[in-house]
């Protein structure tokens, strides 16, 4: 197994959201990517979101079911992904660092916040 599927199974996000869609276009195009399954919550079957993620979660918020089953969710998630890409595993170690970590996470609510009114300039 590679060292990035070891790190990163299965990615959830909202395909609904052209924000969304452009920064997983970017994670699909890395060489290792095909190690990692992205699952677009918006339009998947519930089945293949697990028993401990619901739809609406899964929309709220970026989820990653590491290969050991558990979930992370918000900057973790974007830790683990940015861990298993290359060219980002640089940020992906940087990102777990716990004052980073802390710091990521109040960054990413907010943008969750904000993430509607933003959409409109990620339309092709």
């Amino acid at each position: 197994m590679s060292e990035s599927s070891e790190k990163c199974t299965t990615v959830y996000f909202d395909g609904s959201c052209p924000m969304c869609q452009r920064e997983i276009a970017v994670y699909k195009t890395k060489a290792d990517a095909d190690s990692i399954t992205f699952v677009d919550a918006a339009s998947c079957d519930a089945s293949l979101l697990g028993n401990d993620l619901d739809r609406d979660a899964a929309l709220a918020r970026l989820h990653v079911r590491r290969s050991d089953g558990s979930l992370a969710s918000g900057a973790a998630a974007f830790s683990e992904i940015w861990t298993a890409v290359p060219g980002f595993r640089w940020l992906g170690r940087f990102a777990k660092v716990p004052p980073v970590a802390f710091v990521l996470e109040r960054a990413y609510r907010v943008s969750l916040k904000i993430r509607p009114r933003l959409q409109h300039f990620f339309h092709s």
